[in-house]
């Protein structure tokens, strides 16, 4: 390595040192002075709406968001994928109107709390109990994506691409640090700690993609001819597609459009109810949205958190298309064969110095952001629904603040375990799609679990704890068929499961929640509310 490689290394070494420092040291300013759990979870029901907005945006773009959907650019060469987007904006509102009023009203720190108020405690132990392991699961997923950036980079400093065993080495021992970054901040500074290391991280994220954007656009020769000549122009079909071939009719031509990923409908009806399920029934994203001060400024950062997933996304995307122009133009043979690494093949090798460091940054803002969250709202999770009422019913509040901290720890190691797994199979499968597989866990899982939400606040006397878990079960069930995941399993040692009929769709995971939830619901409001539970639904309204 030579003297110039070194002093390039050093200052980005030092630009990526220097924000780790200042995300822990907000993390642990904002955070101190916490006495309970109030405190720990809420943030005292203290924090700007703005702040809030911020944290919901890094909460949700995660670093699989930050290379997964470059890679969706690249692979796809259009904006098709944007039509998810849409769905978001709808759903927000819902989730604004529908299930926000009544967070607030229940004065609940863990949403499937609500759940008790309103059925009782077998639904919120399996609502939670979902959330845990699909939070876990799917976070834990996601986390290794920042560890592309460690692995490529030990390529281009030793000039030769590590082996498998190397590579899963500095993955998780990326994996590690990050969690171990995470957890002090996160665990000494509760959800203030969160939101405010989320702010920042949520601005370096932004910024460093539009960065990412200029610097591309700029080294094409011929800028946008050279794009629209390489690429082909834009039409409506680059941005919209309605999935139904023309060629077929009836039930054929719909079933087809299932079985698409990026369809508007996807986009309107799949996305809206995958929007519905994270945004409103997953601890992880309410829970920053119960530490604004009132009902109002709640739903106005969540609302505009919307908006700005469109902005967001597209230029995501643009990197993705704009990628895939610029090495027509410089051919690389060096160019990873995985979309997913190309975004961050760039950053390494294209990047001025000081930026480079600056957009590893961006890559490791955005996984630390999510990451603090979800162990966050696990450990809250767990203490409230878990261990106040079954472990220890008379804690106090200061064993309760202990115990939740311990909690972050436990599920920060949690996270590591899925996330090395998560990199042993990516290794493997060099081919595999990030945002598939990440929205994928939530899409077996998530509509059960809204769809019983969805009858306890749609309806006021449908619904019971044994008509709620048989029908959180047959919502799985159903995903389950539809998805074909057991053949899908099957396959994967050269068995079939079972032969599927013609007329039955294989959806693609757009669609997977919304098919959970309906059918969830549709069970859930077959049994009629138990009377205790309704008068302890008034009982707890009215105290």
């Amino acid at each position: 390595m030579t003297a110039d490689m070194d002093a390039r290394l050093a200052i980005d070494t030092a630009v990526l040192l220097l924000y780790f420092v200042v995300i822990i040291w907000i993390g642990l300013y904002m955070g101190r002075k916490e006495d309970n759990l109030k405190d720990f979870a809420l943030g005292g029901r203290a924090i700007p709406w703005w702040a809030v907005l911020a944290s919901i945006i890094a909460a949700e773009t995660s670093a699989a968001t930050f290379f997964g959907t470059p890679g969706e650019g690249f692979h796809d060469r259009n904006y098709t994928y944007l039509q998810l987007a849409l769905g978001t904006i709808l759903a927000r509102i819902l989730v604004s109107y529908i299930f926000i009023k009544p967070y607030y009203d229940y004065k609940v720190y863990s949403i499937y709390e609500y759940l008790t108020a309103r059925f009782g405690v077998p639904t919120k132990n399996a609502a939670s109990a979902i959330f845990m392991v699909t939070r876990v699961l799917a976070s834990g997923t996601r986390l290794y994506v920042a560890a592309i950036a460690l692995a490529l980079a030990y390529e281009m400093i030793r000039g030769v691409q590590p082996g498998q065993k190397e590579t899963l080495f500095i993955y998780i021992g990326s994996t590690i640090a990050i969690v171990i970054l995470t957890a002090i901040y996160t665990t000494l500074g509760g959800i203030k700690a969160v939101v405010w290391t989320d702010f920042i991280q949520a601005s370096i994220m932004v910024g460093s993609a539009l960065i990412a954007v200029g610097l591309l656009y700029s080294q094409i020769p011929g800028g946008w001819n050279e794009v629209v000549q390489r690429h082909g122009s834009f039409g409506l079909s680059d941005f919209f597609t309605t999935g139904l071939d023309p060629a077929k009719h009836g039930w054929d031509k719909i079933k087809g459009m299932f079985e698409i990923e990026y369809t508007i409908f996807a986009g309107l009806i799949g996305s809206t109810f995958i929007t519905m399920s994270t945004h409103g029934t997953d601890q992880d994203m309410v829970q920053r949205m119960l530490t604004a001060p009132d009902i109002r400024r709640s739903r106005r950062s969540l609302i505009l958190s919307g908006l700005a997933d469109i902005p967001i996304a597209l230029t995501f995307l643009s990197i993705g298309l704009l990628l895939w122009v610029y090495y027509q133009v410089h051919f690389d043979p060096t160019l990873p064969k995985s979309p997913n690494e190309t975004f961050c093949h760039f950053i390494l090798y294209e990047m001025p110095i000081g930026l480079r460091g600056l957009l590893l940054a961006g890559i490791f803002a955005t996984a630390m952001g999510s990451l603090s969250t979800a162990i966050n709202a696990l450990a809250t999770s767990f203490t409230r629904d878990w261990y106040e009422p079954y472990i220890n019913p008379t804690a106090t509040g200061e064993q309760s603040l202990r115990t939740v901290r311990w909690a972050t720890v436990g599920f920060s190691v949690l996270m590591i375990i899925v996330a090395s797994a998560t990199s042993y199979f990516v290794i493997v499968l060099p081919k595999v799609r990030i945002i598939p597989i990440v929205l994928g866990i939530y899409g077996y899982t998530y509509g059960s679990v809204l769809g019983i939400f969805l009858a306890g606040m749609l309806t006021k006397s449908r619904g019971n704890n044994v008509g709620n878990i048989i029908a959180m079960i047959s919502g799985f069930i159903v995903v389950t068929i539809v998805s074909d995941l057991p053949n899908t399993i099957a396959r994967l040692f050269g068995k079939v499961a079972y032969v599927k009929l013609d007329w039955l769709p294989t959806m693609e995971f757009p669609w997977w929640i919304c098919c959970g939830t309906i059918v969830t619901f549709c069970v859930a409001i077959l049994f009629r509310t138990e009377t205790s539970s309704l008068t302890k639904t008034r009982d707890a309204l009215s105290s």
